[in-house]
Formats: structure tokens, C-alpha cells, sequence
């Protein structure tokens, strides 16, 4: 073999290697943007590409060390019940309903294996299963910050209330309070 061929042989395999190692790169960030979706995007425009690239294979790490719980059926049936006790009560009592929905959620959360400890962490680790869910999160429970601040009017607590259904939703695996005239899964279905 000539010196030439050598060199030829040489920069084919790196680029070969090159071109393997853009590919896995490129094939990682298409994987994590399908998993985290809005959380992604959220994260990209904040942090850029790159650092959101990071902080969600960081999460994914964290996340793999978690003993995450399936609920059996008598517990889904008493979360639902409990839900069904706060939706009846939200409406003569708004105020008190968003503390205990908020307290509800906390424990469903802690029943599953989440962390409930530091409110980041517990979201960051939400958004590694629950990122279609986790904007819900975010904005109903920052309702429910300004609203111990006595800053929320009664609309925002119903929003509040909507968007804790999502993600209680979302954790519990089935809508807590199923309507007799499929009204989830068709709003499912025209999303």
C-alpha cells in the first residue's frame, strides 16, 4: 500500500467516525425533543440548545435512580374520590378547595416516588414522564403562590383548578372524574 492510500484510507475512517459520532448527537436531540416536547422548547429558549440538551439527559439520570410507584385500583379510586370531594366543594369555597387540591396533588406526586421536597427538583423530575402535563403544573401552582400572597381572584382559581386536573389526571392515569358523556376523550380527540 502507498503513502497515499494510507492517507486516503486515513481521513475516510475519520470522517466515518465523525460523521457516526454528529449522527448519535444529532439522533440524541431529536429523542429528547420528542420525550420532553413543550418542556424542551421551554428549556431551549431559555438556556439554548445545548444546556437544555444537558439538563435533560441530567434529568434522565436523576430520574432512573427513583422507585416510581403504579397506583392499584383502590388507590386510583380513592384519589378520585378525593377529587370528586374538592370539585363539589370548590364552588362554595374556592379559596380553601386550592390549598387542599394543591395538597392532593403533593401526594399523589409523593405516592407515586417523586420527590416532594424542593418544588424545582419535583418538577424537573416530573418532566422526564409528565412534560405534556407539567406546564399545567407550573401555572397552578404559581396561581396558587400569588393566591397565598392574596393576589389571585376566584377566575384564577377555577384555572387553577383546571390545570391541576391535568396533571392529577395525567399521575393518576385516567381522568379523575369521568363524565358519562365522554367528554375527555373527545376534547383528547380534537386536541
Amino acid at each position: 500500500m502507498s503513502a497515499t492510500q494510507i492517507v486516503v484510507i486515513a481521513v475516510v475512517v475519520v470522517l466515518l467516525v465523525v460523521l457516526a459520532v454528529a449522527g448519535w448527537y444529532l439522533w440524541r436531540h431529536q429523542s429528547l425533543r420528542r420525550r420532553f416536547g413543550p418542556e424542551y422548547r421551554r428549556l431551549a429558549e431559555r438556556e439554548g440548545r445545548l444546556a437544555a440538551d444537558r439538563e435533560l439527559r441530567a434529568r434522565e439520570r436523576r430520574h432512573d435512580s427513583l422507585e416510581l410507584h403504579p397506583l392499584d385500583e383502590a388507590t386510583q379510586e380513592r384519589y378520585r374520590a378525593a377529587w370528586t370531594a374538592l370539585q363539589t366543594q370548590f364552588v362554595d369555597a374556592p379559596e380553601e378547595t386550592i390549598a387542599a387540591t394543591d395538597e392532593l396533588v403533593t401526594q399523589l406526586i409523593a405516592e407515586r416516588g417523586y420527590p416532594t421536597g424542593d418544588y424545582q427538583e419535583q418538577v424537573a423530575q416530573l418532566s422526564v414522564d409528565h412534560a405534556q402535563t407539567l406546564e399545567h403544573y407550573r401555572r397552578a401552582h404559581d396561581i396558587h403562590l400569588r393566591h397565598q400572597r392574596g393576589e389571585a381572584e376566584t377566575e384564577e382559581l377555577r384555572q387553577a383548578f383546571v390545570h391541576y386536573r391535568e396533571l392529577f389526571a395525567d399521575l393518576l392515569g385516567a381522568d379523575p372524574v369521568a363524565s358519562p358523556d365522554g367528554y375527555r376523550a373527545q376534547r383528547q380527540t380534537h386536541s
